[in-house]
């Protein structure tokens, strides 16, 4: 019996299966590889979800770095290496609650209008989920945003970026994994 692709509910355009496929793609590949799949997975999702920016951060010693940015360059916003204070952002403010994960408006809740202030760029839509390594450690968070509110908000957007944020944790963590011996150690052992 043969099955076609989409009778199996299975498009190969869909961005679940190319988020997937290329961040298996380069799973033994050096840093510099990673970094590549990475920002091509961030403009995969700012392409499909119609954000203004994507990026990933980390959370280094009190402050929020942006390790990968994806924008559409219409107007400035952050760019790789650019850092802030940690507690004053929305990825912490995500990360222990105090602001959703996903914000169809911004400007209506509460706390990120207050926050929208001081920016030099508006928030319209706001998606915003954290990178948790496999030892707990909270990486940083895998956020998008539009500068415009979107006219039909998909809150399954939400599970594309959390799926992605696990993928980018399991590629970190594979970062951290020290390599096997090339030589297998002979021990003598010997009663005392």
């Amino acid at each position: 019996m043969t099955f076609k692709l989409h009778e199996l509910d299975y498009e190969p355009s869909d961005l679940h299966v190319t988020i997937s496929e290329l961040m298996v793609a380069s799973a033994d590949q050096s840093d510099d590889m990673l970094d590549r799949t990475i920002t091509e997975v961030l403009r995969t999702l700012r392409d499909r979800l119609k954000m203004d920016v994507v990026f990933c951060s980390e959370f280094v010693d009190g402050r929020r770095v942006f390790r990968q940015v994806a924008t559409t360059d219409v107007r400035p916003t952050i760019s790789v290496g650019q850092s802030d204070g940690l507690e004053e952002s929305w990825c912490q403010r995500v990360v222990d609650g105090r602001l959703p994960r996903y914000l169809a408006d911004a400007r209506l809740d509460p706390v990120a209008s207050v926050l929208l202030e001081p920016l030099p760029f508006p928030i319209g839509t706001h998606i915003s989920t954290p990178i948790v390594l496999k030892n707990g450690e909270v990486y940083g968070t895998l956020c998008s945003f539009s500068f415009s509110p979107h006219d039909k908000p998909n809150p399954d957007d939400l599970r594309t970026l959390e799926m992605t944020a696990k993928l980018t944790a399991m590629r970190l963590d594979g970062r951290n994994v020290m390599p096997a011996p090339t030589e297998i150690p002979s021990w003598d052992l010997k009663p005392k």
